[in-house]
């Protein structure tokens, strides 16, 4: 990520559910084709990315049901909400995603949208595998004992 001194880097929308949810295999920083009042919406910090995911078809790769705010001030030349996105990736990146999700059952799941350090919109996703009720209560007793653990070193 950017150092916290850059001005332009902003964090716009976060899924933190997803590393509950899934077994983050490896990332991918892509880039994503929005329309003026979608940039302009996203500048304001509205939008949600938790319920939304990543797929390829036809050789492309899309972001489905991502929300981007409607921008008030577009008027008539606004944007719809839950668009289908398309997402940039190179070729090589591209297929190696195709076979994760063909061939190993792995899903793509966006991280982190924000602005880079340049002030453009990047979106990073994750190549994941779901997780099962017990692996998520085991996440979860992690956690909690981690937790305690550092209580416990800060009293004693």
């Amino acid at each position: 990520m950017a150092e916290k001194s850059d001005p332009n880097y902003k964090v716009i929308a976060e899924n933190r559910r997803a590393r509950f949810d899934y077994f983050i295999e490896s990332d991918l920083e892509v880039g994503i084709i929005l329309t003026g009042s979608e940039v302009k919406s996203l500048r304001t910090g509205q939008s949600n990315i938790a319920d939304s995911y990543a797929s390829v078809e036809n050789g492309e790769l899309w972001l489905i049901n991502g929300y981007i705010a409607p921008y008030k001030q577009a008027g008539i030349f606004g944007h719809e909400e839950r668009a289908r996105r398309k997402l940039l990736v190179s070729k090589r990146e591209l297929s190696r995603l195709w076979q994760a999700v063909g061939r190993e059952g792995m899903t793509l799941v966006p991280l982190v949208m924000y602005f880079n350090h340049r002030g453009i919109v990047k979106l990073k996703i994750g190549v994941a595998k779901g997780k099962k009720a017990h692996d998520k209560r085991e996440t979860s007793a992690k956690r909690d004992w981690g937790r305690q653990k550092q209580r416990l070193l800060k009293q004693g």
